[in-house]
């Protein structure tokens, strides 16, 4: 059992973060993937990169951290004795109950502002801007097509279309997409279809996982996969992996990306990144030092 103390949110320890790509190497590679999209061969993917420090605390505590600075619809600790989750994901990959599929692309982020006026202007800003429209609406038809694989004729339907959503570190556009599963196919089927989410790895997907596989350094393993759970009375509710820790072998791991399209600038998408980022950096400084 754990004793768990209160929470100290006025000291944060200086570690320090290491990522797997150098700045210049990560804009380098935004260019090469702007060229793919140039040359035709897809129109947007998702590129990464992982930051890792050396952390000696209980990632219990971390999660503890984030739920308090980050409270998302979708929170988890997960332990796996020599690697243990803690994640707080904004973003639903799929969800059944009673034959409804619900998916909820979120794609197009801004950082928050300093203030109201500031967080208005951003939220303005990022609904106004061609490139993230374009890009959120491709990921929405893309998710269309996903759920229409395996949904009766006719019943793909988008609720709620290009709405804002706030965490504690960024804002992002998200729309929201629902079908009527077909009585030929079941939950798992429909799991199937949807994965990958087109929000983590591009479109066409398997040639943007392909160009994915080229340029980031290392093996994404969970990240952009998803958590979540099957029931017997078949319904599902799963979230895409971001806004996640990985602990193990005394190292704590953060992965974030970035939509790379046609008219990606490679300065703005390092820095959302480290944007999303930041949420999970706070929790671990704030552990380090209070636990």
């Amino acid at each position: 059992p754990y004793n768990l103390k209160p929470l100290n949110i006025e000291k944060k320890a200086s570690l320090h973060f290491v990522s797997n790509i150098r700045k210049k190497e990560f804009l380098e590679k935004v260019e090469k993937a702007r060229r793919y999209i140039k040359e035709g061969e897809i129109i947007q993917t998702v590129f990464s990169q992982r930051f890792k420090t050396f952390f000696k605390k209980d990632p219990l505590l971390v999660y503890r951290y984030l739920r308090l600075l980050n409270p998302s619809p979708y929170m988890y600790y997960l332990d796996f004795k020599d690697l243990k989750i803690v994640g707080a994901s904004p973003e639903m990959l799929l969800r059944c109950e009673e034959k409804i599929l619900v998916t909820r692309p979120i794609a197009g982020t801004r950082r928050r502002g300093k203030d109201e006026e500031e967080d208005r202007k951003l939220e303005k800003e990022l609904l106004s801007d061609p490139k993230e429209r374009a890009e959120h609406i491709m990921l929405v038809d893309l998710a269309r097509n996903d759920l229409g694989r395996v949904a009766k004729k006719e019943s793909v339907k988008v609720p709620a279309f290009m709405k804002i959503e706030k965490f504690s570190h960024v804002m992002h556009i998200v729309s929201e997409v629902q079908a009527t599963l077909d009585k030929k196919y079941d939950m798992f089927d429909a799991l199937k279809a949807c994965f990958p989410a087109g929000t983590v790895s591009g479109a066409p997907k398997v040639r943007a996982m392909q160009i994915i596989n080229e340029l980031e350094p290392h093996k994404r393993g969970i990240y952009a996969g998803c958590v979540g759970y099957f029931s017997f009375t078949d319904s599902l509710d799963t979230c895409i992996i971001i806004r996640t820790i990985i602990f193990r072998k005394k190292y704590a791991y953060v992965q974030a990306g970035a939509g790379i399209v046609f008219d990606s600038k490679k300065e703005r998408e390092y820095q959302e990144t480290v944007n999303k980022a930041k949420a999970q950096f706070l929790a671990l400084r704030l552990a380090e030092e209070g636990g």
